[in-house]
């Protein structure tokens, strides 16, 4: 995850929905450009924190046998309303549907109870050597890195470049 956008899971209960949390701060990178009189986050890191969130549970409900969590496809996003710095967005994803490696989970964030963003997402769980039989080997420690990253936004230390 180049561009983590989760600060703290909140709450997860695998198999079934995660609750986490993003602190938009002004020191974003990203803000300096979008825009620089009306900084908001853009509405493709929105869909990532729901991405983010939905593959986090998929890694847990499946205790991270299965790093890679693929985003398949996108339906029915809608964006609702802006996240400006100082804001909080809530992000919770439920599944939806499991059919083989496919799940469907349904997201959504908002601030103070009011939707920014929601929709369904596709994801599909799978391993690195079923992408490429050479990466087997790497497979074991892609799991540990998961795994650690996993516990720091479990435990609210989201300083995740000292884990990679």
């Amino acid at each position: 995850m180049p561009l983590p956008q989760l600060d703290r899971i909140l709450e997860i209960e695998p198999g079934q929905s995660i609750r986490a949390i993003k602190c938009l701060s002004l020191s974003e990178d990203y803000l300096q450009d979008h825009f620089p009189r009306f900084p908001v986050m853009p509405g493709v890191l929105m869909l990532e924190a729901l991405y983010q969130a939905s593959a986090w549970l998929v890694r847990a409900t499946y205790d991270f046998d299965y790093p890679n969590v693929v985003l398949r496809e996108a339906r029915n996003v809608k964006y609702q309303d802006f996240v400006a710095p100082g804001r909080q967005l809530v992000v919770e994803a439920t599944i939806f549907k499991t059919e083989e490696n496919l799940i469907t989970v349904k997201t959504q964030g908002s601030m103070d109870n009011r939707v920014a963003v929601s929709g369904r997402l596709i994801l599909e769980r799978v391993t690195a050597d079923q992408v490429n039989p050479a990466m087997k080997s790497v497979v074991p420690r892609t799991r540990s890195v998961l795994m650690e990253q996993y516990s720091l936004l479990l435990h609210g230390q989201t300083n995740m470049s000292q884990t990679t």
